[in-house]
């Protein structure tokens, strides 16, 4: 398919979220990547217009920042508790439980932060998203310090898959906003993710994995028929 037509898509389905999930005086998650961004976008027209108002967002990393700002979008400062009414999200994998995989723009950390402090996360799709089992066709990111990466390393082989260090286009090793670096695992479809989710969180090193089990309350997806919006079986 077109990258133009599935980025049509995506904004449709971003507009259909923000439509159907944001209301005047609500706190909202903005998510990373480019699905989420169109829905800070449409929130931001939708204030200048009037159609909304009194909405502050929380970003899940400096990049949603930035767009929050030139699209309008009130902040709300990291100074306070956060109440989050409605968190608006994008995946690179779902499966039928609408259990994800996150992390491919490497916000993993603060956008699990977010959804797990938010009533609502609705996570917005393209069809190409979803598969039965997740690692079936996106690895995993695992976010980790940089102290005795070696070591972490081999343990992530073991337990996740082979691990690749995550590196920018030119080359040099990509930091998250916090500072640390990401391992993508080739784990292959994961059988329990709620076990290898366990294992990961009891090991020193790992900052933060890519799995997002059991956050979702709405999915809502993109396809070539329009959009459709599920919530867990």
């Amino acid at each position: 398919m077109d990258l133009v037509d599935v980025d049509a898509q995506k904004q449709a389905a971003a507009y259909r979220a923000v439509e159907d999930f944001v209301q005047s005086s609500m706190i909202v998650g903005l998510g990373t990547g480019s699905t989420a961004i169109h829905a800070t976008v449409r929130i931001g027209e939708l204030l200048k217009s009037g159609e909304l108002s009194d909405v502050v967002g929380v970003p899940t990393a400096k990049s949603t920042q930035a767009a929050a700002i030139k699209a309008g979008v009130p902040l709300l400062d990291d100074s306070v508790v956060w109440d989050i009414d409605v968190t608006i999200d994008g995946a690179d994998e779902v499966d039928s439980d609408l259990n994800l995989i996150k992390g491919g723009g490497g916000a993993l950390l603060r956008e699990k932060l977010v959804a797990q402090t938010t009533a609502t996360e609705v996570i917005v799709v393209d069809e190409s998203k979803r598969s039965p089992l997740l690692g079936t066709n996106f690895k995993l990111p695992v976010e980790v310090v940089e102290f005795g990466l070696a070591t972490t390393r081999e343990f992530l082989a073991l337990v996740a898959g082979e691990p690749t260090l995550r590196v920018t286009e030119t080359g040099e090793t990509f930091r998250t906003d916090q500072g640390n670096v990401i391992f993508d695992c080739h784990t292959g479809a994961i059988e329990d993710v709620f076990s290898l989710a366990g294992v990961l969180e009891a090991h020193a090193g790992i900052v933060e994995h890519g799995l997002f089990l059991g956050l979702t309350q709405f999915l809502v997806v993109a396809s070539s028929t329009g959009v459709e919006i599920l919530s867990p079986s």
